[in-house]
């Protein structure tokens, strides 16, 4: 009977170092329970497959990541960087573009890849997604699976959270896509940016996903403006999990520079992320800002305040660091001064026109309701991470399991958590932002 190493893995909230505790040995039958707890519909666990022969990983909602591995298992070994690749992971800027994210967290030790192969590529942002729940810890945990896997990309990012984390620079190669031949998929372009987002490719995780009130979202996209990302998808849209299909062509891949989902990769055959919606992600600019040259007749002006950088306000006006410092001929980027007033798209200041399903009353919430709207509700709250009571759905009828993720959600927030019996109310019913039908 086969025997596991097991272990412990811990990103440290303070150094966001990757600290692993070993715990001695199990047998195959402790592995096989450990297997059945993850896989209940009620458990906040989940399994993980190693890249290393017989090995598999536990998500932990708290952030921390179990580590299985068999006693006679083959090494395991992890690509390492280029060498010398480490060396510019403090570097703010590079290049077009920052290295970094304002507002990112960074994630182990920050050396993931090297230089890319075929910068005349164009840039490109590669979206995947972990296949595994968002909200809660959970941007922590797959964060440690990356790095134990040796499957990092630059970017890791949690729609219902809007949290944040990098693993390296985002002027370096990142290692979440196989090679296509001799080619370097991870290499391919000026830029790569690779994002893992927490979600799953059957569902996506743009569903009811508002990028206006997601700051984080837009510094990401923010920064890949900032690198030249064109704000286009050459392969077309991302096909639907698992019924879509992709031609993956190789020519479209090494010839043009914009948005790729990991379906649309040649040499690879994964089908996230799914079919996540284009007007979101990157949707355009402010303004229609395309990266062309703004006369700045359509701009108006923004006061800056304590504590502003020019790439937090270029975020919030969905446009980027070099089109505000060519609207306002600056000199120098990083010396804002208090009050100074700014030109910026004005555009971007529209409210969100987006509709919302009306509240249908406390009272339509009983055993018996059958209707469409509880199934948007269902897709709501597993969008947004509360959906672990369904054992299967969500669907139209009002059972237990809904009631049930209603009052998870409400405990989620200090606003509802007094309310917290499971029935939407007003106010939970706002929170939810429930697509209107």
């Amino acid at each position: 009977m086969t025997e596991y190493h097991v272990a412990v893995d811990h990103l440290d909230p303070e150094t966001n170092q990757l600290t692993t505790t070993y715990l001695g040995t199990v047998d195959q039958a402790h592995a096989d329970e450990v297997r059945s707890i993850a896989a209940l519909d009620e458990s906040p666990r989940f399994v993980k497959e190693h890249r290393q022969s017989g090995a598999f990983c536990v998500l932990r909602d708290d952030g921390d990541l179990d580590v299985y591995v068999p006693t006679d298992a083959p090494a395991f070994e992890v690509e390492q960087p280029d060498p010398g690749a480490a060396e510019d992971k403090g570097t703010p800027r590079q290049a077009s573009g920052p290295a970094y994210i304002s507002g990112a967290t960074r994630l182990g030790d920050q050396s993931i890849g090297g230089a890319m192969d075929h910068p005349e590529s164009g840039p490109r942002f590669t979206w995947h997604t972990t296949e595994s729940p968002a909200g809660s810890s959970y941007l922590t945990s797959i964060g440690a699976y990356l790095i134990r896997v040796g499957a990092e990309p630059q970017v890791i990012y949690d729609p219902v959270t809007d949290r944040i984390g990098q693993f390296g620079p985002l002027n370096q190669s990142g290692r979440a896509l196989k090679n296509d031949g001799a080619r370097r998929t991870n290499r391919e372009g000026k830029v790569n940016i690779q994002v893992e987002v927490l979600g799953r490719a059957a569902s996506p995780w743009t569903n009811g996903f508002d990028p206006g009130k997601k700051p984080n979202f837009q510094r990401l996209l923010a920064a890949g403006r900032d690198w030249g990302i064109p704000d286009t998808w050459p392969a077309g849209k991302p096909p639907a999990y698992p019924s879509g299909s992709s031609s993956r062509s190789r020519s479209t891949w090494q010839s043009k520079a914009g948005h790729y989902g990991h379906s649309q990769v040649p040499g690879n055959d994964h089908g996230d992320p799914g079919a996540i919606d284009t007007a979101k992600v990157p949707g355009k600019p402010a303004g229609g800002d395309t990266g062309s040259s703004d006369s700045g007749s359509s701009a108006t002006t923004y006061t800056v305040k304590k504590g502003d950088t020019l790439s937090a306000i270029a975020a919030k006006y969905k446009t980027t660091v070099a089109k505000l410092v060519a609207l306002n001929g600056l000199k120098d980027a990083d010396k804002l001064a208090v009050g100074q007033k700014l030109k910026v798209p004005g555009a971007t200041s529209k409210p969100s026109t987006r509709a919302y399903e009306p509240f249908p009353g406390s009272a339509f919430f009983h055993g018996g309701r059958h209707s469409p709207i509880i199934t948007a509700l269902g897709r709501r709250l597993v969008a947004l991470g509360f959906g672990k009571h369904y054992k299967n759905g969500p669907g139209p009828d009002w059972t237990n399991a809904d009631k049930a993720n209603v009052r998870d959600f409400q405990l989620s927030r200090e606003e509802l958590a007094g309310d917290a019996d499971g029935i939407p109310g007003p106010k939970t019913w706002a929170a939810l932002k429930i697509p209107k039908l």
